[in-house]
């Protein structure tokens, strides 16, 4: 097979952007590295817009809104199923790209940030089928119409799913859509963008400017012809955003940052609850804004808890994303790698007790921005590290004394955007689950849902997406009295 970037290489699609159907030049010619965690290097450059890509990009986003949003549902759908067709034919390639650019193993990497973004445009397909864009309320009908021209906004550790979380819903509902992918991360959304050309989708339907936030990012949020923006990012970003979308007064959907609790039960089985739990957390080696991070465990089990955990960690091989014996790879960046050892200090300093993992790279890997796969035990509420969003494979275990209590951990924090409850009576993690304030929660580990909705309260953000609420983001309500 050969490599993502020869493909891009040969094609001539890292100088370009992706605006109107076409492959276009972006002036003036600033130019980034994209940097293989694995090794440190810079393996190709991308051209970064500016604001007068956007200023391109939104204007054809508009020609084609009109013709876009009169198409019917079915015509729609079957673009939809073309993409997701070309997606799952493109594995290979989408995989080996994000392995490159992020680190993400490649066994990983194929079953998992592949497949599972291409189930978000299956989803977006199927809900087309039933969805009633026109609903009837007496004589008053009531129209579900698309927003406009989107701008979307992507960040790097899941960087193909979080590209058709938006895409597919977008379009779905009839919107133009303008992408700016996080530019740590472009090759997979380079790939993207001719999924889309291949397609066959209408010039101006979808745009793609590369670009990072204080170039592209923020004059896609100001910009007036762009009737909403939806971020996945830092709760940081997501303010920036916010304020510069505010003077246009458009629509702003937000999924940020996020601390996830997840509360062992008295009654729950530890040799079922507590290896997932870790794996969950360590899932794409902890870059997850959902990932649930915070173990909240009965006190008097507190010490099997931890040898559980640390068995869970050493089955763990972190190694060369290439490679299919790993099961995790490298943290995504320079600035991740730094943030990660930072907190681990933290942790240390604040008297958390280390039970496995630690500071520095693992045994046997000296370049790279691997991180050692790290279990703190005895953790507060208050400190940092139970605190911040490490974004990295940090497991604070947390104990408690009574279940009051241990809602009141969960609820500790600044966000809300996931939860986890394990348990063996059914009804007690069911209320547990009401009690946790947040805009997911897991029973069980059930098995994952793409038309469950996901979005956050609190500081983890506004808005929903995944399933038919994801679709809804993207659609105005009109009412139209005397229809009949």
């Amino acid at each position: 097979m050969i490599s993502p970037i020869a493909h891009l290489r040969n094609a001539d699609r890292l100088d370009r952007m992706f605006i109107g159907g076409e492959w276009t030049l972006s002036e003036p010619l600033a130019r980034t590295g994209v940097i293989d965690p694995s090794t440190e290097e810079s393996v190709a450059e991308i051209v970064l817009g500016s604001s007068t890509d956007v200023n391109t990009a939104v204007a054809a986003a508009k020609r084609a809104f009109a013709g876009w949003a009169a198409t019917s549902p079915e015509s729609r759908a079957q673009f939809l199923d073309r993409i997701h067709a070309l997606i799952l034919e493109r594995t290979e390639l989408f995989a080996h790209a994000l392995s490159l650019e992020m680190g993400a193993p490649i066994g990983y990497a194929r079953s998992t940030q592949v497949k599972l973004a291409a189930e978000h445009i299956c989803v977006a397909r199927d809900n087309l089928a039933t969805y009633p864009f026109i609903t009837h309320r007496g004589t008053t009908a009531i129209l579900r119409e698309p927003i406009g021209v989107c701008g979307l906004i992507t960040p790097w550790n899941w960087p193909l799913y979080q590209i058709t979380a938006k895409v597919g819903p977008a379009l779905a509902a009839g919107c133009t859509v303008v992408l700016k992918p996080s530019e740590l991360s472009p090759l997979s959304a380079l790939l993207f963008a001719e999924v889309m050309q291949d397609a066959g989708i209408p010039p101006g339907v979808f745009n793609l400017v590369n670009g990072d936030g204080p170039g592209v990012g923020a004059a896609l949020s100001a910009h007036p012809d762009v009737d909403m923006i939806s971020l996945t990012g830092s709760t940081r970003a997501g303010v920036l955003v916010s304020q510069a979308a505010a003077p246009t007064v458009k629509r702003v959907a937000l999924e940020l940052g996020g601390k996830s609790p997840n509360v062992i039960l008295p009654d729950a089985d530890l040799s079922r609850a507590i290896a997932p739990g870790v794996a969950a957390a360590f899932r794409n080696l902890g870059q997850s804004c959902s990932a649930p991070t915070r173990m909240i465990v009965p006190r008097q089990h507190l010490q099997e808890v931890e040898r559980l955990a640390c068995a869970a960690v050493s089955e763990m091989v972190v190694g060369d994303p290439r490679s299919e014996l790993s099961t995790h790879g490298p943290v995504a960046n320079r600035a991740q790698f730094e943030r990660v050892q930072a907190m681990i200090a933290v942790g240390i300093a604040e008297g958390a007790r280390l039970v496995c993992g630690g500071p520095d790279r693992p045994e046997g890997l000296y370049r790279g921005f691997y991180v050692r796969p790290t279990v703190f035990s005895d953790v507060q509420s208050h400190m940092r590290i139970a605190q911040e969003e490490i974004f990295g494979p940090v497991l604070c275990v947390i104990p408690y004394d009574s279940i009051d209590e241990a809602v009141a951990i969960a609820n500790d924090t600044i966000y809300g955007l996931g939860a986890h409850v394990q348990g063996g009576d059914l009804e007690v993690a069911r209320s547990v689950a009401a009690q946790i304030r947040s805009g997911q929660v897991h029973i069980n580990y059930p098995a994952w849902d793409p038309n469950a909705p996901f979005g956050g309260y609190k500081r983890s953000g506004n808005g929903r997406e995944y399933g038919i609420e994801g679709m809804e983001e993207y659609l105005e309500t009109k009412s139209v009295l005397g229809f009949q």
